[in-house]
């Protein structure tokens, strides 16, 4: 592959009333306790900046009620819930249970946050093999996509997926290799590309993110985590979006409105969310 075009490193949003189509936001936290006191000037600011599809996905049990919440008092929230693998002494057997009740419920649009996490070497990884394994038992029973989590663990993340057959998802906050990313395009899955993609030295990423085919490609947040370059050491949120969207547009040499509209369009389908809110 060749190298990607070059990104703009102080390049900061494109002005709020730029004719951009909406904007998705697969993958942010706004349950999160550090939005606790300004949840609705974050959500302001979002609407300004466009970006007016959000996925929360939860990270354990504890979590489900205040997703469930926000996506009732919201239009522009979607919920997703599952048992994230770095919560893992939070959750219990019996949480499994609780979980396929949650999605027959019908409103979670996927399972999520689910996945791997090696990157703790002292992690207990046989019983988080067991959880992800059960959700994606649950995900395919119910015939939802899943938000999958993977560090230091795409390769066996890859292996359960396709031992799992279900219903497509998406690895957020992709790290990994071309090969891989070709892997899961097979298995029907989407790459989540967030403000990491705004730094210089994710070389690897650039190039899969320049490279890659847009049909496969779904912008997030993680917010509060992982801001862009513009806002490092800042807490994160959806309007922020903006940076990776415009990252993204120069590294592929392509518009920010054809990026915009590709994006929000995966996130449609994938999902499968009608076309204006719940």
């Amino acid at each position: 592959m060749q190298g990607p075009a070059r990104c703009l490193a102080n390049k900061d949003m494109t002005p709020p009333h730029t004719l951009l189509p909406g904007l998705a936001d697969s993958h942010v936290h706004l349950n999160h306790v550090r939005f606790e006191n300004d949840l609705e000037d974050v959500l302001e600011r979002a609407r300004i900046a466009n970006v007016n599809t959000l996925i929360v996905p939860a990270v354990d049990a504890n979590s489900w009620q205040s997703i469930r919440r926000l996506h009732h008092a919201k239009p522009s929230v979607y919920a997703a819930y599952g048992l994230h693998p770095l919560f893992l002494p939070a959750h219990r057997e019996t949480h499994l249970t609780l979980l396929e009740h949650w999605l027959e419920g019908g409103e979670a649009i996927a399972m999520g946050e689910i996945g791997l996490d090696f990157h703790d070497i002292s992690t207990n990884t046989q019983l988080q093999q067991h959880y992800f394994q059960k959700q994606l038992e649950l995900a395919r029973r119910h015939q939802l996509p899943v938000i999958v989590h993977a560090r230091r663990a795409l390769d066996q993340v890859i292996y359960n997926l396709r031992q799992s057959c279900v219903y497509g998802g998406v690895v957020h906050s992709f790290s990994g290799s071309w090969q891989q990313a070709v892997q899961l395009w097979d298995l029907g899955f989407y790459l989540g590309i967030g403000g990491p993609v705004t730094y210089p030295r994710a070389q690897r990423l650039r190039r899969i993110v320049s490279h890659m085919p847009l049909e496969w490609l779904l912008l997030e947040s993680d917010a509060p985590d992982q801001p862009a370059l513009q806002h490092r050491g800042q807490r994160n949120e959806p309007a922020f979006i903006r940076n990776t969207l415009s990252c993204i547009a120069q590294l592929r040499q392509q518009t920010e409105q054809t990026i915009a509209a590709a994006t929000l369009a995966n996130t449609r389908r994938l999902f499968k969310l009608e076309q204006d809110g719940h």
